[in-house]
């Protein structure tokens, strides 16, 4: 008899999950025990009886995500061998006790064996954002995996869940330390200082994803004018000064990240004169701005689409930025493209960027392609896990 309530797959969607992916949706479902709950675990098996998985049930498209394709023992392993693993890779990759970089994502989800589970450490607190109440129930367990495996270089444990879960959950959820207390919030990112808002920020505080991207525009920013569009609190413009940028300018529509980017372009001890930021529109600055004034232009919005519905909405936008971005980019100057919306795939985003340069006219080429760090790993199984998407053009 299962530990669980079963969940029984018709035989033809069974396939999916024997080749692990990590998600079965409701329509592959043939019947399942009157015992299954939301956010509780079930057995999964084929129309034969045979075990495919162990995951959570939703009620919606997607209903059940998996956290193993092994029988489960017990729940407080399971958590301890997924955040072993995720810490073991971070160390094999040299994120940890890194002496120039104290701040990298510890679990990614799906990426890591887990869906729904997101871990941001930052430089001794783990700020924890469970995407499902199936995660967010087991938060104490996860924390106390996070101890045993982290050690003396934990000091907190932030749960900022409440942000994205759905409306329904969220009554019963609220943000607050379930280990520690708050005690530093400044960070350091190749030699770089920041500080983070973990608490009201967007997102766990800090967009690290772009770490190594940042890292990049830094090679193509001495000696030179760089515009930094939907800034945030200014990862790329600090790369960008410290780099020797003659001018920077950083834009966003938060008053909120605005302060908080100057905030971070002076712990740098970056000189005054170099470094300029508007609490705006981007849209609307990229309109006044003068053409062909900036070298280099970092386009890096928020996801545009957050769901299939929204996506030919998101695609014209794509389109809009980056044509105004070439018109204020100077002959021989570079843009820094993104999108971070997984419901606009890689070559949407790429139709969007070459419809935005058709409509401009100008010569413009690929030298780049960029994508999420390791960090930020994608199971090989679940294409779906790619959601950062980046080209570096030269544009004459």
């Amino acid at each position: 008899m299962s530990q669980y309530p079963v969940v029984t797959l018709y035989a033809q969607k069974a396939e999916a999950v024997k080749r692990f992916h990590p998600w079965i949706f409701s329509g592959a479902i043939q019947r399942k025990e009157n015992t299954v709950t939301e956010n509780a675990l079930v057995q999964v098996q084929d129309e034969k009886g045979q075990f495919l998985a162990v995951g959570y049930y939703s009620i919606g498209s997607i209903a059940v995500r998996i956290v193993s394709f092994k029988p489960i023992e017990s729940i407080d392993q399971l958590w301890l061998d997924k955040i072993q693993s995720a810490y073991n890779l971070r160390k094999s990759i040299g994120l940890v006790d890194n002496k120039e970089t104290n701040v990298y994502r510890l679990f990614n989800a799906e990426g890591d064996g887990v869906p729904g589970l997101i871990i941001d450490y930052y430089n001794g607190t783990c700020v924890l954002q469970a995407h499902s109440m199936f995660v967010h129930k087991n938060r104490f367990i996860i924390t106390e995996a996070l101890q045993k495996v982290l050690g003396s270089s934990l000091k907190a444990v932030y749960d900022k869940s409440e942000a994205v879960l759905e409306r329904k959950e969220k009554s019963t959820v609220a943000a607050q330390y379930i280990l520690g207390e708050k005690s530093t919030n400044e960070v350091m990112e190749h030699g770089n200082k920041f500080l983070v808002d973990w608490e009201t920020g967007q997102k766990t505080g800090f967009f690290i994803d772009q770490r190594e991207n940042r890292k990049l525009l830094a090679q193509y920013s001495k000696g030179r004018k760089v515009l930094n569009t939907f800034s945030y609190t200014g990862g790329f413009s600090v790369y960008a000064a410290q780099a020797g940028a003659t001018l920077v300018h950083s834009v966003d529509s938060s008053v909120k990240a605005i302060e908080l980017a100057v905030q971070n372009v002076q712990l740098n001890n970056i000189p005054e004169g170099i470094h300029e930021a508007a609490a705006e529109d981007v849209f609307d600055f990229m309109k006044r701005s003068p053409n062909n004034f900036y070298d280099v232009i970092v386009l890096d919005p928020p996801a545009f689409a957050k769901n299939q519905h929204s996506r030919h909405q998101a695609v014209q936008a794509y389109r809009r930025i980056n044509k105004a971005a070439f018109d204020k980019v100077k002959p021989g100057g570079f843009v820094f493209t993104f999108s971070c919306s997984q419901a606009v795939g890689p070559e949407l985003f790429d139709g969007a960027v070459a419809a935005a340069a058709i409509e401009s006219g100008r010569n413009i080429r690929v030298i780049d392609h960029l994508n999420q760090p390791a960090d930020h790993p994608q199971s090989i199984y679940h294409p779906e896990g790619l959601y950062l998407k980046g080209l570096v053009l030269s544009v004459e």
